[in-house]
């Protein structure tokens, strides 16, 4: 290392000659400070510091623009502050010379757009600062303040505490162009955006000063969905460049950059520029030093009213003037909310802004709105209210909801599926199903379906790391107790479905158990909650039960029991042995199962799931795999294919059809996945099941089916959580009425409104301004289900429904209490997806037609940006771009085509 050419020792020597001569013979300060001037610029370790007697004038700029992603700067939605800062040395720690107290005073302050505007769409111009900012704000922005510098870095401000919070945030941004070192390296350090890792590139007269904003800790912590695939991605960078000149600082450059990004469209996205600059203008005669041994003391002879206020930026609470309350919200959405306008985007478009106004709101605003909303709309109030998460909103729908009584149970069933669906459930609402759970419920439907969606809480608590709370600890407890403590058919249902949501590590023993039952009901269920698991957890017992109920070495099983624990075998990292194995049973099995399997086998080959390379493996050998094995006929089926591909997401389905060997339905499994940014979503899975119906036909049952009670109900899987199954009849007589009764109209399975994205944070930025991101998306959907049976016709038909409409909106403001501006990104759907089966039983082989189609459906993508000025002054505009999406039937197997076509020949 050299200095001025000279070696390293001739440097530090007169440095140490120095230091003695000041600690034993108190050489003037004049003498140390020029011996400083020579320590910055060498680079050594010694902190950069400020010439006593000298005011540092610098000009100085903050600026923030908000846009779209892809929008460039000239059209961003933003304002910029620009002043003068004086700084100056006010007191130096005779001890520690690095340890330096600064005045600083911001003046001839001017606020003004960051975009580029016509006359006319500059709400700004013509403006003072103090028409913007008001008398008051502008005088406390304008009076002094102090700072403690100390090695470069901010150790306390010091301001008037009664000071508005955005004065002292702006006051806190000018100081944090201060923090610097002059060496390299690593180290945390807390400014006004956080406390972050950062990290130094020093050379002689230049630093850049990195911040790595993904390790900074805030004051205010937000909320995200849990979900990946639904979730939201953020980016952010941070980068001051500083350049010295005789070890003062002449210039300091900030740019900060956030992205927040929707995981399902990545295009809809904000981009929150951040911009500081300081410039020294020039250097006059400045006040002297003041005399005193403390920090403390100097800054109380200074000013007595000045406080240490902290680094980083504090909450500021700001009054939104002229904003609707939740019941002029209610007033103006409530008619989007009837259950006609539920597959409009409409609906969940005003879900969001009811929500958003639910948030804000007390207990008893909400209140009053639940008890005066007619009864068609209250359902839909109640997906609102539940949905907010707050702890007011909780409070009054556990008041307004009477458990005890069975007349709301739909009321009751809805709050209970917004709970399971939660974007960031907490300990209480847990504790509040707990509590409703053990008290009287006058319903049993309204019971199964507290458990279960206990599970679904439990799982999502544990996700967030709060595994070990004393209320998860206890419902823990209960589910994995749960299907031992009874002896009732129903609630060991219940305690399984609750496991199947919950998918607890420990609960995979429990599930083994139930997947051998003799109940087929309760082999279903556990085998389906496994298949929910990691593969890794589906250890070699778990995998020796799952064989021993395919081939039945202990029970026979029926259909659909033996069909799960196939599948589940070969999407279980399945050994060469069991593959095999599965292969060589095809052709011994009943009729309708050895072309399920076959099926099966063929989709894992044509779409290259996980278990394909094995299977081929095993194909290799003649004895597994032959003409007589891959030639079986029938009606069932297993089929995969992509419902749509793009760069953000793609979204594949699956439909297994199993029929029984008299050809009636005995289950239908359609599944729908959402994969995206590393990870999975299960979307959607509606299963049929129908069982003892073949007396109608005078047919014979299968083997292992011959005393199954006639029952035929649906089960419905969404966004990862497992609600509870509907019944559509059970038993002959219960058949019999129905089948007399049956209109055709479908029976809903879930109707209602689903915050499906939820995202909120705070970015405090450096300058000293807080940018709110809100990312919010409202799904309306009715999923329905139904079946008919015609005996006179010779015919039935399942069908499921599905209707439903997306609105995604994100929402990035900076809100101050003199100036805002905020962008807003969304899209927005509407689609329907129909699955019809029909048989046509009239003659023998049956006639089996499958359909899934999906209708055309619209599209749109907008963008608004608004400003505005506490005068009411505004700035707005919006931007959209409408789209038709065509419509299609999704291809089933070859097989189910040629069927289709005889069916509807017959029909015509």
């Amino acid at each position: 290392m050299k200095s001025y050419g000279l070696p390293l020792e001739c440097f530090l020597f007169p440095v140490a000659f120095f230091f003695l001569l000041n600690k034993l013979f108190l050489v003037d300060v004049n003498i140390w400070n020029k011996t400083v001037d020579l320590i910055q610029i060498s680079g050594a370790s010694a902190g950069p510091r400020l010439d006593n007697d000298k005011l540092y004038r610098y000009s100085y700029s903050a600026e923030v623009g908000l846009n779209r992603l892809t929008g460039s700067t000239r059209g961003n939605t933003g304002f910029r502050i620009s002043s003068d800062v004086d700084i100056s040395l006010i007191w130096r720690n005779p001890e520690i010379q690095d340890e330096q107290l600064l005045r600083l005073q911001i003046s001839n302050v001017e606020v003004e757009s960051v975009g580029k505007r016509s006359r006319k769409n500059n709400i700004f111009h013509g403006s003072s600062a103090e028409s913007i900012l008001g008398k008051v704000r502008l005088e406390a922005l304008q009076r002094p303040f102090m700072v403690l510098w100390k090695m470069g870095k901010i150790r306390s401000l010091y301001a008037h505490k009664a000071e508005p919070s955005t004065i002292k945030n702006l006051k806190r941004g000018v100081a944090s162009m201060l923090m610097m070192q002059l060496k390299s390296g690593k180290m945390s350090e807390a400014d006004a955006s956080g406390k972050c890792l950062v990290e130094y590139k020093a050379t002689k007269d230049h630093v850049i000063r990195t911040k790595h904003l993904d390790t900074c800790k805030t004051q205010e912590m937000g909320f995200t969905t849990q979900s990946p695939v639904l979730g939201i991605s953020g980016k952010s960078t941070s980068e001051t460049v500083i350049t010295l000149e005789n070890g003062i600082i002449k210039s300091a450059d900030v740019e900060e950059t956030h992205i927040l990004s929707i995981n399902a469209r990545h295009k809809a996205a904000t981009k929150v520029l951040s911009r500081q600059s300081l410039m020294l203008k020039k250097i006059e005669v400045g006040p002297t030093e003041a005399a005193g041994k403390d920090v403390a003391s100097v800054v109380k002879s200074l000013d007595d009213k000045l406080m240490s206020v902290g680094v980083m930026v504090e909450k500021v609470k700001t009054k939104c003037k002229g904003c609707p309350n939740l019941m002029d919200t209610w007033k103006v959405v409530r008619s989007q909310l009837e259950p006609g306008s539920l597959s409009k985007a409409e609906a969940p478009r005003s879900f969001l802004t009811l929500l958003h106004s639910l948030r804000k709101a007390s207990k008893s605003e909400i209140l009053t709105v639940l008890r005066n909303c007619s009864k068609t709309v209250l359902p839909q109030l109640v997906d609102a209210v539940t949905s907010a998460q707050t702890p007011s909103s909780l409070s009054a729908i556990l008041e307004f909801l009477n458990f005890s009584k069975k007349e709301g149970l739909v009321l009751q069933e809805r709050f209970l599926y917004a709970c399971g669906f939660a974007s960031h459930p907490t300990e209480t609402t847990l504790q509040s199903l707990l509590d409703l759970s053990q008290g009287q419920i006058g319903s049993t439907e309204i019971k199964e379906s507290i458990v279960i969606i206990m599970g679904a809480l439990l799982r999502k608590l544990c996700l967030k790391g709060a595994c070990e709370l004393p209320t998860v600890l206890k419902v823990k407890e209960m589910l994995l107790a749960g299907p031992d403590s009874t002896q009732m058919e129903s609630e060991v249902q219940m305690y399984l479905l609750a496991l199947k949501n919950a998918l607890l590590p420990e609960g995979v023993p429990i599930l083994a158990k139930y997947a051998e039952s003799e109940v087929g009901a309760f082999s279903t269920i556990a085998i389906t909650a496994l298949q929910r698991y990691d593969p890794q957890l589906i250890i070699p017992e778990v995998k020796k039960t799952l064989n021993r109920i395919y081939h039945q070495n202990k029970h026979i099983y029926e259909k659909n029991v033996r069909a799960a624990a196939a599948d589940l075998i070969m999407s279980s990292n399945p050994s060469y042995m069991e593959v095999k194995n599965l292969l060589l049973s095809i052709g011994h099995l009943p009729h309708e199962m050895n072309k399920y399997m076959l099926s099966k086998v063929q989709d894992i080959l044509r779409f290259e799931m996980p278990a394909c390379k094995l299977v081929r493996q095993v194909m290799k050998d003649m004895v597994s795999h032959n003409y007589d094995r891959f030639s079986k006929t029938g009606s069932s089926s297993a089929f995969s294919g992509f419902m749509a591909r793009t760069a953000d997401v793609t979204c594949t389905y699956n439909l297994d059809i199993l029929y029984s060997g008299s050809g009636v339905l005995r289950r239908s499994n359609m599944n729908i996945y959402g994969q995206g940014n590393n990870a999975l979503l299960h979307g959607l899975q509606v299963t049929i099941e129908a069982q003892g119906l073949e007396s109608l036909i005078a047919a014979t049952p299968d083997e292992g089916e011959e005393d199954l009670e006639s029952f035929a109900g649906m089960s419905a899987l969404l966004f990862d959580v497992q609600l509870r199954p509907v019944t559509f009849f059970k038993g002959y007589s219960d058949l019999m009425s129905k089948m007399f009764s049956m209109s055709g109209d479908p029976i809903s399975v879930v109707k209602g409104l689903i915050l499906l994205t939820d995202h909120s944070q705070v970015i405090p930025l450096q300058s000293g301004l807080r940018a709110s991101a809100e990312f919010q998306g409202g799904l309306a959907i009715d999923i329905s289900g139904g079946m008919e049976f015609s005996l006179w016709y010779r015919e039935s038909k399942t069908s499921v429904n599905n209707r439903g409409a997306l609105v995604v909106i994100g929402n990035v403001t900076v809100d101050t209490d003199f100036v805002s501006a905020g962008v807003e990104v969304g899209f927005e759907t509407e689609a329907t997806l129909d699955f019809i089966t029909t048989v046509q039983f009239s003659e023998y082989p049956f006639l089996v037609c499958m359909q899934m189609d999906k209708t055309t459906f619209p599209f749109r993508e907008t963008v608004s940006k608004q400003e505005k000025l506490p005068s009411g002054q505004t700035f707005s505009s919006k931007r959209s771009r409408d789209q038709l999406v065509p419509g299609s039937e999704f291809p089933l197997h070859q097989e189910n085509s040629n069927m289709c076509k005889k069916v509807f020949e017959q029909a015509w």
